[in-house]
């Protein structure tokens, strides 16, 4: 098989539709439009409040097996599918996340999908887009700029100025900015503290946009954000400080959803960027609900493998809002299989079929673990060039072996035709199987009762060890009332445990917790495992080197 062009090549050459005319299609007037250019909209909250009192479409929900350096193509295959369901007359949207300007410029390159199933305009999108990235980043950098502020025009909160936990965010890999000392210089330039920079995904303020349903909620979820700790160990609170309603004013457009359209012309919406492995890892609650009030059948995906963004969206997001999907897509790749057999890193793409059979223990964790919340399931086999069908074939046999439905998925190379296959025995599944769903955790149950139960269930683990620093922070944060909230879980996306070096699905390890954080305005509390960091660096080759820009305005290198 002829390789592809690369990836943006294909989406430059691709004939897009001015969005209005995507807009029409689904019932989407320009009334409700906001125009950023000819090829991407956000839509009005008054389109979002009338398509959430409609009745909702289908939802699917697409997730993989533990990410590997040979790549598993999740939303590749969520576009795919959506492009599929569309040959085949359905009324179809997806609902994706929005890239980050780190990854973009880091290891990973673009994330807009891949081959012929992309969204497009893809370079807007993974680049700055409409701004929403910014937006939470300004807003969150404000919150931090009035907490010290507040301090050095006489603290009248009396907050510890060693016990600020609000730090500061950027949407790029800049690992030396992860611990600094701020307000150096003299008195005119504040008082000298220790700071620090996450990247913007991993602020709570992405998290609330993605998990408000709205302006009141939204300044509702702002006001609870956590800050400080007075000398007197009282929380201060966003609201103390009085950042609510100029924060909200920085994010009133963000909080609206992005219409783009895929390489085939369908509707999608690209709103919110939290990633999985630091944070809840899934686009906004609003584009997804507006999406099944205006659409039959919904295809979203959540950020890395089914113990991260799927394991969040049901735990954290769905009992929130009493909703979860009919069906879940989990893509694995034979490339992706061999890595968790054990075949080198640099042989992936060769024929092993002991390695694939071993490999398929990881595969066997996903599916019993999304089994265990009553979703029904179909495994895409998301198939790259060099595959041959005895490999195919060993996928397709194991899946048969534990009774787990499974399809071929050829959507990069082949586009919607190519994910015909899968989009049948997707609907096969919505029309025979009922989900009985249930989250794995109670909202009764302690936080640690919570982190044990998702190490036992979903990732595997003999138990829990908790840092000094955890143990105190658990007895604070339940004090001051966070108990009762879900707990997203901060780990490596390289292993279904939390040490990234760890292949397949791994038994008789303990889970570490090094320190919780509070997100009480996201309305959960964030546990750091192993030695995750929520500022990513670059690697000694970034993505960036590649990327450029010709006199006409070219694009080139970006994925």
């Amino acid at each position: 098989m002829a390789a592809l062009a690369p990836d943006i090549e294909i989406a430059q050459g691709a004939k897009l539709k001015p969005i209005t005319e995507i807009a029409r299609a689904i019932g989407i007037s320009e009334e409700d439009l906001e125009l950023y250019g000819k090829y991407k909209a956000k839509v009005s909250l008054d389109l979002v409040r009338s398509a959430r009192s409609k009745p909702r479409g289908k939802l699917i929900y697409t997730t993989a097996i533990t990410a590997t350096p040979a790549g598993e193509g999740k939303t590749c295959t969520a576009v795919g599918v959506t492009q599929a369901l569309g040959k085949l007359g359905k009324k179809v949207m997806a609902c994706l996340r929005e890239p980050s300007l780190g990854p973009t410029f880091g290891i990973k390159g673009g994330a807009a999908g891949g081959g012929y199933s992309q969204v497009l305009p893809m370079e807007d999108i993974n680049l700055h887009f409409t701004g929403d990235i910014h937006a939470v980043t300004s807003a969150h950098n404000l919150l931090s700029a009035m907490v010290e502020n507040h301090i050095k025009h006489g603290n009248e909160l009396g907050i510890d100025p060693t016990r600020i936990i609000w730090k500061r965010v950027m949407d790029i890999n800049d690992r030396q900015l992860r611990q600094i000392v701020v307000g150096l210089g003299g008195s005119a330039n504040g008082l000298p503290l220790e700071s620090g920079f996450d990247i913007t995904a991993a602020s709570e303020v992405m998290a609330i946009l993605c998990l408000a349903d709205g302006i009141s909620d939204l300044k509702r979820r702002l006001a609870n954000i956590l800050v400080a700790y007075t000398y007197d160990r009282r929380p201060v609170y966003a609201r103390d400080i009085g950042a609510v309603g100029a924060m909200t004013v920085l994010l009133k457009d963000a909080i609206k959803p992005n219409l783009v359209q895929t390489l085939e012309g369908q509707p999608a919406f690209i709103h919110g960027g939290p990633f999985a492995n630091i944070a809840h890892g899934n686009n906004s609650i609003m584009a997804t609900l507006t999406a099944l009030g205006l659409a039959d059948y919904v295809v979203t995906e959540g950020g890395f493998a089914a113990d991260l963004g799927a394991e969040k969206f049901f735990d954290i997001v769905c009992p929130q809002y009493g909703i979860w999907p009919d069906v879940v897509i989990l893509v694995a790749s034979i490339r992706a299989l061999n890595h968790h057999g054990g075949a080198a890193k640099d042989k992936l793409a060769e024929t092993n079929l002991t390695a694939l059979r071993a490999g398929c223990s990881n595969l066997r964790k996903h599916v019993e673990n999304i089994r265990k919340y009553g979703l029904p399931l179909v495994v895409a086999i998301n198939r790259f060039p060099s595959d041959e069908d005895e490999e195919i074939e060993v996928v397709r046999e194991f899946c048969a072996d534990i009774g787990v439905r499974a399809a071929l998925s050829d959507v990069v190379a082949r586009g919607g035709e190519g994910g015909i296959e899968l989009a049948e025995e997707i609907l096969d599944a919505l029309e025979k199987e009922t989900p009985s769903f249930r989250p794995i955790y109670d909202s009764s149950m302690t936080l640690k009762q919570k982190i044990e139960a998702l190490a036992k269930e979903i990732y595997g683990a003999d138990g829990v060890v908790y840092s000094p620093d955890a143990e105190k922070a658990l007895a604070e944060i339940t004090d001051i009332g966070g108990g009762s909230l879900p707990v997203c879980v901060a780990k490596t996306q390289l292993s279904i445990t939390d040490d990234p070096a760890l292949r397949g699905a791994p038994s008789g390890w303990r889970l570490t917790v090094r320190d919780v954080r509070p997100s009480f305005g996201a309305g959960f509390v964030v546990a750091l495992a192993g030695k995750m960091m929520t500022m990513p660096g670059l690697p000694k080759r970034p993505a960036a080197v590649d990327v450029d820009i010709d006199e006409s305005g070219k694009i080139t290198g970006l994925f």
